[in-house]
């Protein structure tokens, strides 16, 4: 089953914006991933709760493929009014070492606004392989060299880099099977197609929860709070291996700071209200809500971090 849940938070509606001031219509926020993952519930979370306090409607707007690229690149060429918003995600900083030719600069093409929210990768696999831990998983695939398939959403993207170190540092070998979207993968893995997926733990928890599919460990340096029973990788059988996927809004660049400024107020304030953090938890997630300045300072820091993953995991810009 799909994570598809909508919060509808109880926020108390800002006054409506003057007549000609900002917002004076509808705001677009772009989710360059399919619906149903964890991104799409922050996106559509932190859109009920902008749209009450904004006083306008905040309508969330699928635009996937090419590793999130596609719904980047229209963001980054949007008008630089406040109309027109992206999710970005973690690709964002992991694209320029996967792909050759990126559309856009994610420091020159981007207004950070916040970083909204933390996850650790979960590894989970089908039921039927027999591997129960970290250790018999890597033990199963040292055995069947070139025969173990793993499904990712994207070439170049978190999910697919995570499942690379994680054979990389295990010295293992698989076979990678790339999916448009999060989607078709989950589903080809509960179906048994493939064995072993890497999703963050918004987008995999759910169905590990109803017994679809089995958690091996959180990509964690330690287990997460929300989940004591599953172990951190780094603990069980991998020391070191520790991989993260987060989430925040940009506008494009040129978008007035005023705007920026009201922009990461408001979704702040949405972020932190008891019910987002509850929610967020749940699924083994955090919520950061950090200032403008903050995030561009974490997304520079992850941009240079994700070049050095791909180069040590012998990925070639394609």
């Amino acid at each position: 089953m799909l994570l598809t849940a909508l919060l509808v938070l109880s926020v108390a509606p800002t006054e409506a914006p003057a007549q000609g001031g900002y917002p004076n219509r509808p705001i677009r926020l772009v989710v360059p991933t399919a619906s149903g993952g964890g991104g799409d519930m922050i996106a559509r979370m932190v859109a009920q709760g902008l749209s009450e306090r904004l006083g306008r409607q905040v309508v969330v707007e699928n635009r996937t493929g090419a590793g999130t690229i596609i719904g980047g690149e229209w963001v980054a060429k949007a008008p630089p009014d406040g109309y027109t918003l992206l999710l970005g995600v973690s690709t964002i900083a992991i694209n320029p070492a996967t792909y050759k030719k990126v559309p856009y600069d994610a420091m020159r093409d981007f207004a950070p606004i916040t970083q909204a929210v933390f996850a650790p990768n979960l590894m989970m696999v089908h039921p039927a392989v027999p591997a129960k831990t970290v250790k018999e998983m890597i033990a199963f695939a040292k055995a069947r060299p070139g025969q173990v398939a793993y499904a990712s959403a994207g070439y170049g993207i978190n999910p697919h880099l995570s499942m690379e170190l994680f054979s990389s540092m295990a010295r293992i070998r698989m076979i990678h099977v790339l999916y448009k979207s999060l989607t078709p993968g989950v589903i080809d893995l509960i179906a048994g197609h493939v064995a072993i997926m890497a999703p963050n733990m918004m987008s995999g928890m759910p169905h590990v929860r109803t017994g679809k599919l089995r958690a091996l460990g959180v990509i964690s340096a330690s287990r997460v709070a929300a989940t004591p029973d599953i172990p951190a990788i780094a603990e069980g059988g991998l020391p070191g291996y520790e991989v993260v996927q987060w989430y925040g809004l940009l506008a494009p660049s040129g978008t007035p700071q005023d705007i920026i400024v009201r922009l990461h107020k408001e979704s702040a304030a949405v972020l932190r209200l008891p019910e987002s953090k509850e929610r967020i938890a749940g699924d083994g997630a955090e919520v950061v809500a950090s200032s403008p300045d903050e995030f561009a300072a974490f997304i520079r820091a992850e941009t240079v971090k994700w070049a050095k993953v791909a180069k040590a995991a012998g990925i070639q810009p394609e």
